[in-house]
């Protein structure tokens, strides 16, 4: 096929393109956060365990962010409308077999096939982006666009699904995908140009393992030993994740055409723009997944009660994104960059110092210091990545910002999460109970409410306060040591990112 990578296209077909693209990663990026709210109804209806709520949660995240690099690297091959069709299909055939699950290991199933069709899905979005605008202004703007449908889809999957829960289901919540992507895959067959960058080069397939076990192998460690499980296994699994990363890194830098070009990496701005999704993702996510487990069971709202109640992240990520041009054309790469990281840390910092029990005044403000930060951070960091790279490895700057967003979010709730879950088993001291209804209480805040539920009269609401300020305590040092982990990554973001760049895209 000839690379039409610098083709020129007509100004009439570039924005129902980028329509296209933006409705399938509106799916896609919904699917992270969507069980947020509906994990009580889940849990109440398959009965996973602690540890299974938490991966049918973020088994998602994990495996599309262990995927991307790979599949940035093959859309670049064999065609990114080819990867993005192919991979939307089966995202759709995924929501089914997730949507028909009787039992937690069809549902988990259901959700890693979800991942790999995001994961064909999210590089291509991105790459067709970097080859369709070729004004540097107007491509800055459509990746504006690209980011805020991206935070904003991750910021609504709570509202949406908490709709779709109550009224339908937690069935509902995958049942969803599937009217959007036959549209959709229509759509994107008569409208979106095919793009390739062919390669005289075999395709490595030895380093697709290196990375998607690292990845995955480096982030069931962090999560495990977050929670105390199993400290010796669980750091052999951590230590044998990052020499696995180690020797793909090392592999990339002798190939010829390698998945990952690792030197980008020794840019600093790359590197700053990298961490900076990935510290924005990982606060919005671990933020809605927490606090929608707080507004359901702390404070009792439905689904859909819960989901609204998150919509001010939503709104302000849409804000933050669409702003962000502007921003960086007035003030610079540099100053929004680490202005949006603090915005992060304001948020969880004034989560951290509100009294408890903690208001949903305060939750509100919460989520507009962390909807604006995500959407900022991660609008300028898209715009540098793609100006990182030249048009034909397009593939490779997507697969990195996206890995980064996905694996940002997964290890929001995996690490945030753990650590979250760690605290309340913690403080869940002088629990009048005994056996396996005080072992399931001090497992999870849903165990707990479960029980005293169960138990009911006085004693049902003596587990109930108990839940209730063991989880305020446990939010309260959570934040605090994500602020501090966010305003780090913020300081080193200054010192990376020059005073004078500019987000303006190459050639």
């Amino acid at each position: 096929m000839i690379d039409r990578s610098r083709a020129s296209v007509p100004v009439r077909g570039r924005w129902g393109m980028l329509t296209v693209l933006c409705a399938s990663l509106l799916l896609v990026a919904m699917d992270a956060t969507v069980l947020n709210v509906a994990l009580p109804s889940l849990i109440e209806d398959l009965r996973p365990g602690a540890v299974a709520q938490l991966w049918i949660v973020d088994i998602y995240g994990l495996v599309l962010g262990g995927l991307l690099i790979t599949f940035g690297a093959i859309g670049d091959r064999i065609g990114r409308k080819r990867l993005f069709l192919f991979g939307f299909a089966l995202f759709g055939l995924a929501s089914v077999v997730a949507a028909t699950a009787q039992v937690t290991g069809q549902l988990i199933g259901g959700r890693v096939l979800l991942a790999i069709g995001g994961a064909m899905v999210m590089p291509s979005t991105l790459s067709l982006i970097r080859n369709i605008f070729h004004d540097p202004h107007e491509r800055t703007r459509a990746i504006a666009i690209w980011a805020a449908i991206a935070g904003v889809g991750a910021a609504v999957g709570p509202i949406v699904g908490g709709i779709l829960v109550e009224h339908f289901g937690w069935a509902a919540a995958f049942w969803i995908n599937v009217p959007v992507v036959v549209l959709t895959l229509g759509a994107g067959l008569w409208l979106l140009p095919e793009y390739r960058a062919p390669s005289s080069t075999p395709f490595d397939w030895a380093s697709v393992p290196l990375s998607v076990l690292g990845i995955i192998g480096f982030v069931w460690g962090v999560k495990h030993l977050a929670r105390g499980d199993g400290v010796v296994a669980n750091t052999c699994v951590l230590i044998a994740g990052v020499v696995l990363l180690i020797w793909f890194a090392r592999r990339q830098r002798i190939l010829a055409d390698p998945l990952l070009d690792i030197r980008l990496f020794r840019q600093p701005v790359f590197l700053a723009a990298a961490l900076a999704t990935l510290m924005a993702m990982i606060a919005i996510g671990a933020a809605l997944f927490l606090i929608s487990l707080w507004l359901q069971y702390i404070h009792g709202y439905s689904p859909a009660e819960a989901g609204l109640r998150t919509a001010p992240a939503a709104i302000a990520t849409l804000i933050g994104s669409l702003i962000t041009p502007a921003l960086l054309r007035r003030i610079g790469v540099r100053t929004v960059m680490v202005t949006s990281l603090v915005a992060l840390a304001a948020g969880f910092a004034v989560l951290a110092v509100s009294p408890e029990p903690t208001s949903y005044a305060v939750v509100a403000l919460v989520l507009v210091c962390l909807g604006i930060g995500d959407g900022i951070a991660v609008t300028t960091a898209a715009a540098i990545l793609v100006s990182s790279v030249p048009a034909e490895r397009a593939g490779q700057g997507g697969a990195v910002e996206e890995t980064s967003y996905e694996l940002g979010n997964g290890l929001g709730v995996a690490l945030l999460g753990s650590v979250h879950g760690a605290l309340f088993t913690h403080y869940m001291t002088d629990l009048p109970l005994s056996g396996a209804q005080a072992r399931t209480a001090r497992e999870s805040a849903g165990g707990a409410i479960v029980v005293a539920g169960d138990i009911g009269g006085e004693l049902g609401d003596r587990v109930h306060r108990l839940a209730t300020a063991a989880f305020d305590s446990a939010l309260t040092v959570t934040s605090y040591a994500a602020a501090g982990v966010v305003l780090a990554v913020a300081l080193l973001t200054a010192v990376l990112i020059p005073r004078d760049l500019t987000a303006t895209p190459r050639h």
